[in-house]
């Protein structure tokens, strides 16, 4: 098992500052060099740098189903 599983679209994050709509809940969509999310309350969709977004995260909430029970392919 994996103690820090990688970053996957469905993923639910918290970011350090809040959205001018008053979230810091975030849903992201795509993890790759550029990380896209969605503000849980009002659905605006912004895309970061993985740097940024590593600066900014607070924690993640919710990790997104998937194989993490699964062990590593050979």
């Amino acid at each position: 098992m994996l103690l820090n599983p990688p970053l996957r679209a469905g993923d639910v994050v918290q970011m350090k500052r809040a959205h001018p709509c008053g979230s810091d809940v975030w849903e992201v969509l795509m993890a790759g060099a550029d990380v896209r999310l969605k503000c849980r309350k009002c659905g605006r969709v912004v895309l970061l740098d993985r740097v940024k977004f590593n600066s900014r995260l607070k924690k993640r909430l919710e990790t997104a189903p998937g194989d993490e029970g699964e062990s590593p392919r050979t």
